[in-house]
């Protein structure tokens, strides 16, 4: 499935999520409906485990669509958007987002969404809506202080200035930053490692690590007892300790 602004490939269990909007790859009512309609479906498709999300040409995504919101209404985008936003949060397979180049705004905000991200070394960021006279609003203000920290957030929120992908790797923000020739390769090979890993409890763990981020640590120790629970009861769990018995790779089914 493909829409005129989002473009789905799959690579084995990879699902390949491309922003396809130019010239900027800016957040439009259009990105933000197929983003809800891809993901929905992914999430259901259990051929899928991991997905990679980026953006065609140059771009990750500039940040949302400030033509368009002007025709429609920009209050009606900024509450699209966060509801888009927080619908996506809550993805339970693992998402890598590989930042191919300007990645502010709204477009941070999306990257942050994911859980792991790597980066070209041409990448930059930032969440310049300060210059703009508004403040982000699509989880910026929450997700990058948890990324980065508090007073790294709050310089670049307070200044709107752009980050470099050196400074975004050592502060955290990204795992790693690559050549630009060679971010499509080492996004696949991150993506392809992480579903071989058993589905459940790659879902499982992704919901702990979740939870104590935005419940606290009580809640992420319950969340992660429970799981761990139920995943040793699991086809899964058993396949793994015999494959480690055996000394051979194991096949995991998502059962």
């Amino acid at each position: 499935m493909s829409t005129d602004v989002i473009r789905l490939t799959q690579e084995g269990l990879v699902a390949i999520v491309q922003i396809a909007h130019p010239p900027v790859n800016a957040i439009s009512q259009d990105v933000l409906d197929g983003l809800q309609e891809t993901f929905r479906r992914l999430g259901a498709d259990e051929s899928v485990r991991v997905v990679l999300l980026t953006g065609e040409g140059g771009f990750f995504s500039a940040g949302a669509d400030l033509a368009s919101a002007a025709q429609t209404g920009p209050l009606a985008l900024m509450r699209r958007g966060r509801e888009v936003y927080r619908e996506l949060a809550d993805f339970p397979k693992p998402v890598i987002a590989a930042v191919n180049g300007l990645c502010v705004g709204g477009g941070l905000e999306l990257a942050l969404l994911a859980d792991l991200r790597i980066c070209a070394q041409s990448a930059r960021f930032g969440q310049p809506e300060i210059n703009l006279g508004i403040i982000p609003g699509w989880g910026g203000t929450q997700r990058l202080p948890a990324a980065i920290g508090q007073q790294r957030a709050t310089e670049l929120i307070l200044s709107g200035r752009l980050m470099r992908a050196e400074e975004a790797e050592a502060a955290g923000l990204v795992l790693k930053s690559y050549p630009d020739d060679e971010l499509r390769d080492q996004a696949r090979n991150l993506s392809r490692r992480l579903a071989e890993k058993p589905p459940l409890a790659l879902a499982a763990a992704k919901a702990a690590l979740s939870t104590w981020a935005e419940r606290g640590a009580e809640a992420g120790h319950a969340s992660e007892g429970d799981a761990m629970e139920r995943l040793t009861q699991t086809q899964d769990a058993a396949e793994g300790v015999m494959a480690f018995l055996q000394k051979r790779k194991p096949e995991f089914t998502g059962r």
